[in-house]
């Protein structure tokens, strides 16, 4: 995933599709002319995400998808060449994705304490993206140690778990902490509503950037004040491009654009 420092981007549809297969189909079209590498959704049995008198239950049910909309989905993927994946919120879901054989699977920040689903992933083998939002450093350095003693790749994204986020909320540092702490490369989970703090990311050493996503401006979704629209990930995605160049890599003595002004270095005895 990681094998370059070309930035990894991932449009985060989630609940977007508000449960239609259509709109699914629609983000996942919208993703692949954005450029982007991946399209992100969550699969789940609402009965087994949240309790029936949750806040949220209704949302979640009217945006739960059938797993045989997801088989349909991941095949259009396929036939698109952009890689499908999904985060799992119950065992069922796990291994559901497991059957259709996706590459990658993420746990979402309110699950990275969940170890009865988090040791189910770890089963698969299959790579994983960990998000860390209002995670302790023990349970991040818990989850990483468990996937390591089992030799799973994984990485984590840096995230802060308010919808929408504020810039100046952001706590970037802990980009460059992580990635020092863990000795991995570290991403960016980014729930404002820009694209800059995702740039500030890059330059602190995040490579994965996890964007929610809406098919336009005027999109009525329920992820809408935290997702931005096909020109603005368009406009992301050249940008970190940009700023690829920009960092370059390390090179010392004398490079190839300071050839024309070498004669006026001077050295003495």
């Amino acid at each position: 995933m990681l094998k370059n420092e070309k930035p990894f981007l991932i449009a985060e549809a989630g609940i977007n599709h508000g449960g239609n297969l259509s709109s699914a189909i629609k983000l996942v079209d919208k993703a692949k002319y954005c450029g982007v590498d991946a399209i992100k959704f969550q699969t789940y049995k609402t009965e087994k995400r949240v309790k029936r008198n949750s806040q949220i239950f209704n949302i979640l049910k009217k945006c739960e998808l059938s797993f045989e909309d997801f088989y349909e989905i991941k095949s259009y993927c396929d036939k698109k060449k952009i890689l499908f994946f999904s985060t799992p919120f119950d065992i069922e879901s796990v291994n559901f994705l497991k059957k259709i054989k996706v590459k990658l699977f993420k746990i979402a920040s309110f699950d990275i304490s969940n170890y009865i689903l988090v040791r189910e992933i770890i089963k698969t083998k299959i790579p994983t993206i960990i998000s860390t939002g209002m995670a302790s450093l023990n349970e991040i350095k818990k989850i990483d140690k468990m996937f390591k003693s089992k030799n799973i790749p994984h990485h984590f994204l840096h995230c802060i778990s308010t919808y929408p986020n504020n810039e100046e909320n952001s706590y970037l540092n802990n980009i460059k902490f992580l990635s020092d702490t863990l000795k991995t490369k570290v991403g960016l989970s980014d729930h404002t509503n820009g694209i800059n703090t995702a740039i500030y990311g890059y330059i602190l050493g995040a490579r994965i950037f996890e964007k929610h996503f809406k098919l336009s401006k005027n999109h009525k979704c329920v992820d809408g004040p935290v997702s931005i629209t096909p020109d603005q990930f368009l406009e992301l995605r050249k940008k970190l491009l940009k700023m690829q160049k920009i960092l370059g890599h390390t090179k010392f003595g004398i490079r190839d654009t300071e050839k024309s002004t070498l004669v006026y270095k001077r050295r003495t005895k």
